[in-house]
């Protein structure tokens, strides 16, 4: 059974006050809170074997090296991928992207190849692939967004031609929640030899992912949205095309032998992770990953599942309400507006009752603009949520509703 009080009692953070009231956090997309083992861990590792990884011989390190490797292998378990190596520690989302836009814009980019990414991207999605097509005068192409909020799959099969390099698409939009079709998007993509990279930041905490059998290129996310510590992420790659590829900077770690004449690298992962590594935060996500995945993920899934569609449900009552993206296939967030009220009021409104919102345009602008909306409210939801702070919720939408109008 889904123990939903003793999965609360796991997070500390969730038993204060805010303004005198309980905290009820719907933020979920943009950080999740942390259980207390991935606290523990962080503590211990600094109390106990706080040392650098991969270079000494003395026990501190060895003891670092192995909680620090040990990660790797609970990521490939928790993605199913077929090699360990495949594993690459990044910062964030955002630095996995940005190290493979860079390392293809290192010469497996030419002028006239074309990228293309989806109306619903983040900009960390974006912005990069801009940089590089800039400087390889290559082009950037967009599928469009209809106006249900699903991606029009129908052009994007046109967009596809010989020229297609990379198709770059989050598996779940953080601004709307909706889960796109990525394994035909991935199919379609190699069947023009393009490769395919998918944001998953907004797909690990609430899907089971199995990297193998979408056969995507590429596969990214965050550990902070999986109950995880900030400052750290994941890079899957296809061990062929992560070899083919140059590494994405220099420094300690990844190479095998350095002269003043020449440098050979080391072999993956270490290849593409130059420097110390966030250490501590990774030892701390393994412990985090391994919380998630003794509950389950598609526990997980199914009793989140029953909020997004009591909360849909009972948003849709509320005069005035527009829900953005209100499809079925949908994971972890509803996004909507109430007419004739700012979100950012209603979301300053809601603090006060100890609700935790986002507003604005959740680093989506463009899918704002398509919807031609300034931002919207979001309440994305995580394992540790229930209905009856849904209950209060919609209540409070409701209350701060009426003092807006």
């Amino acid at each position: 059974m889904y123990n939903i009080d003793k999965i609360r009692k796991d997070f500390p953070i969730l038993s204060q006050k805010i303004y005198n009231k309980p905290l009820i956090y719907l933020d979920n997309a943009a950080t999740t809170q942390k259980p207390q083992a991935m606290i523990d861990s962080l503590v211990k590792y600094y109390s106990e074997y706080n040392s650098n990884v991969h270079r000494g011989v003395h026990h501190l390190s060895q003891k670092a090296t192995d909680a620090y490797e040990q990660t790797r292998f609970t990521v490939q378990k928790l993605i199913n991928a077929k090699e360990a190596h495949e594993v690459i520690y990044t910062s964030g989302t955002t630095d996995s992207i940005n190290l493979i836009s860079t390392i293809i814009g290192k010469g497996a980019l030419n002028p006239g190849d074309e990228i293309i990414v989806s109306g619903l991207e983040h900009h960390s999605n974006i912005v990069p692939w801009q940089f590089i097509c800039d400087e390889n005068d290559a082009i950037l192409k967009v599928i469009p967004v209809l106006d249900n909020g699903n991606l029009d799959m129908d052009t994007y099969h046109k967009l596809l031609n010989p020229k297609t390099k990379l198709v770059a698409v989050n598996h779940i939009s953080n601004a709307l929640g909706i889960i796109n079709p990525i394994k035909e998007i991935i199919d379609a993509a190699h069947k023009v030899d393009a490769w395919a990279l998918i944001d998953g930041a907004q797909a690990v905490p609430h899907l089971t992912i199995d990297v193998q059998e979408l056969d995507c290129d590429f596969y990214t996310f965050s550990a902070h949205k999986i109950y995880g510590p900030t400052g750290v992420g994941i890079l899957y790659g296809k061990e062929d095309i992560l070899n083919e590829l140059p590494p994405y900077r220099g420094g300690g770690e990844m190479i095998l032998k350095v002269t003043f004449e020449e440098t050979t690298y080391a072999g993956l992962p270490h290849k593409l992770e130059a420097g110390t590594p966030n250490i501590a935060d990774m030892i701390a996500f393994n412990a985090s990953l391994e919380y998630v995945m003794d509950i389950g993920l598609e526990n997980i899934a199914n009793w989140e599942n029953e909020l997004l569609q009591y909360a849909t449900e009972e948003l849709s009552k509320i005069d005035g309400l527009t829900i953005y993206g209100d499809l079925e296939h949908k994971a972890g967030a509803i996004s909507f507006n109430i007419d004739g009220i700012h979100p950012y009021d209603l979301g300053t409104i809601v603090d006060k009752m100890g609700i935790a919102l986002r507003t604005g345009h959740h680093c989506a602008q463009p899918i704002m603009a398509r919807f031609n909306i300034p931002g919207t409210i979001r309440a994305s939801f995580a394992m540790y949520n229930t209905k009856d702070e849904i209950d209060q919720f919609i209540a409070a939408v409701k209350k701060a509703s009426m003092m807006l109008k």
